[in-house]
């Protein structure tokens, strides 16, 4: 988008302007959290929650597991005995410090209370919302956006890190060194995330009743929304994070709101966890309440849709779709469509990492303009965001998708899942081997006059173009045939550099260029063996020679 963020290829979307993102502003005092919008596009209420009924598998399919089949009486509230307790935009030639990634299993968390060594802040490499690629007949515009963000946060209190099995973390004492009223937050800081890290073992062991048992009742109905919809993600690691002390909320005698970064894993059990930040609301007391759960509203990543909406969720050998019950339908062609795009996206995981799993999400028209911020440009069909942990999620819209669009979408998307950086890529100069690189993948070995972009692709040479590849990343209010032209230029560009030095030594260039951040003139007469200035402007005469 205008901030300098990477973008694919996606589709228009016809309902008007979506709202723009809407960033996440710190605690303000007797501020009540965003009201929650139910779920959009008919999907059933989300009070019943139980045990997840799973469909027969298809061919390639592991399993698809619906939370509307969830029924589960109210339980009985019960007495659980005390136990222990991004915008960073990124800069060309930047190098934002790098998370540690942990190495197998995740231990458990020091004592509650306990300050972390400031770890390096993920920087959010600030996705760059970017435009689209093809005109299809009637006037769509199938384009999609790639928003690639990785969540930066300041050190935190370890709450609970906690994986199937792990018990909680124990409780601490206070530092010494603290004031009176520092230190009494800091006890009751502690309380609270002895109750998370109860939370996340119940949430870890199946226990919805547990779940719920450290909230009053007041919270229960988004927090049974939130348990079924991360179970039927089939959630693997949860950690809470403390983000420094509780603070009171002015003009609520009793009830403070507490900052916690939540920190999880999907279907895979030891990956390395992907990141939220919110904000929680207690009623004080030697054993503290939760009241509320707030979505995160952050500019960087926005609100994740487990956060807000419920959900059915397919699982495949490499892939997790979601969507809203009001869509279920489309999942099993969905996720055939995605395990196909998978096994093209795996060929261009850059140094053979691919992701555990590719997770899509697939969104209706509310769903569009609330997940992960919403705001995306009017073509965008669809974008990947980086959320930590080396994984991108991925989001269609499904209202701005035409029959037969969706795999060479998919596989568009999911090559940038398999190739990118999770700190994001240089910046614009190099949007265009980004998009080049994911339509090439996209096209998935077409005939180039099959390659429905051509025509834009011609307008553009003829006029409005520079001739310059690293000026094609088009503006977010861009016309579509201006958009899909760019990506078009991109393709073929990245087309003709793969006829003459192969798939390998591409990926080696892209590689150098997009992870590695050598300048692009340095990278192609170190792995390409030719002068950059001779490379470009064959790139550039071999798309005038396609289009005539």
């Amino acid at each position: 988008m205008t901030d300098g963020q990477p973008g694919t290829d996606g589709r228009p979307v016809t309902d008007g302007t979506p709202a723009a993102a809407t960033e996440e502003a710190g605690p303000v005092d007797g501020a009540e959290p965003a009201a929650e919008a139910g779920p959009a596009d008919g999907a059933k209420p989300t009070d019943g929650a139980g045990p997840t009924v799973e469909a027969e598998p298809a061919d390639g399919v592991e399993s698809i597991v619906e939370t509307e089949s969830e029924v589960e009486a109210e339980p009985a509230e019960r007495a659980e005995p005390a136990g222990p307790a991004e915008r960073t935009a990124s800069v060309e030639g930047a190098e934002p410090a790098e998370e540690a990634a942990p190495t197998g299993r995740a231990e458990p968390a020091g004592p509650a209370g306990t300050v972390e060594p400031a770890a390096p802040a993920l920087p959010v490499a600030a996705g760059t919302v970017r435009p689209s690629r093809r005109i299809r007949p009637l006037g769509v515009a199938l384009a999609a956006v790639v928003l690639l963000l990785a969540c930066g946060l300041p050190a935190a209190l370890v709450a609970g890190l906690v994986r199937a099995g792990d018990p909680p973390a124990p409780g601490a004492s206070a530092a010494p060194a603290d004031d009176p009223a520092t230190a009494a937050a800091r006890r009751l800081g502690e309380r609270m995330t002895a109750e998370l890290a109860r939370q996340s073992a119940a949430l870890l062991g199946g226990d919805r009743a547990g779940f719920l048992a450290v909230a009053e009742p007041v919270a229960h109905p988004d927090l049974r929304r939130r348990y079924a919809a991360l179970r039927a993600l089939r959630v693997t690691a949860w950690q809470a994070v403390a983000n420094g002390l509780p603070t009171p909320v002015e003009g609520r005698p009793g009830e403070w709101r507490l900052l916690v970064e939540f920190r999880y894993c999907f279907v895979t059990p030891d990956c390395r966890t992907s990141r939220v930040l919110t904000g929680t609301r207690w009623r004080a007391g030697e054993r503290p309440r939760l009241l509320a759960v707030e979505p995160s509203r952050s500019a960087e990543t926005g609100t994740r849709p487990w956060e807000v909406s419920e959900l059915a969720v397919a699982v495949g050998r490499r892939t997790l779709v979601a969507t809203t019950p009001a869509l279920r339908k489309e999942l099993p062609d969905l996720l055939a469509q995605a395990e196909a795009a998978a096994r093209v996206a795996d060929t261009y995981a850059v140094g053979g990492r691919t992701p555990d799993r590719y997770r899509i999400f697939y969104a209706g028209r509310g769903e569009w303009q609330r997940w992960y911020g919403g705001g995306r440009p009017k073509w965008t069909g669809g974008y990947a965001v980086t959320v930590g942990g080396g994984h991108h999620e991925v989001v269609l819209n499904a209202d701005g998708l035409v029959a037969g669009g969706v795999d060479d979408l998919l596989r568009h998307e999911l090559t940038h899942a398999a190739s990118l950086p999770e700190r994001g890529y240089p910046g614009e100069g190099t949007w265009w081997l980004v998009e080049g690189l994911a339509e090439y993948a996209g096209a998935d070995g077409e005939p180039i006059d099959r390659y429905a972009g051509l025509d834009e692709v011609r307008r553009l040479l003829g006029g409005g173009w520079d001739g310059r590849l690293d000026s094609l990343s088009p503006a977010d209010d861009a016309p579509a045939d201006r958009v899909s032209g760019s990506y078009g230029i991109s393709y073929l560009a990245v087309r003709h550099l793969v006829d003459r030095f192969g798939p390998e030594r591409l990926l080696a260039f892209f590689a150098a260029v997009v992870h590695e951040r050598t300048p692009v003139d340095q990278a192609a007469e170190r792995v390409l063996g030719e002068p950059w200035s001779a490379l470009h402007d064959e790139c550039v005469g071999y798309v005038r020679a396609v289009v005539g």
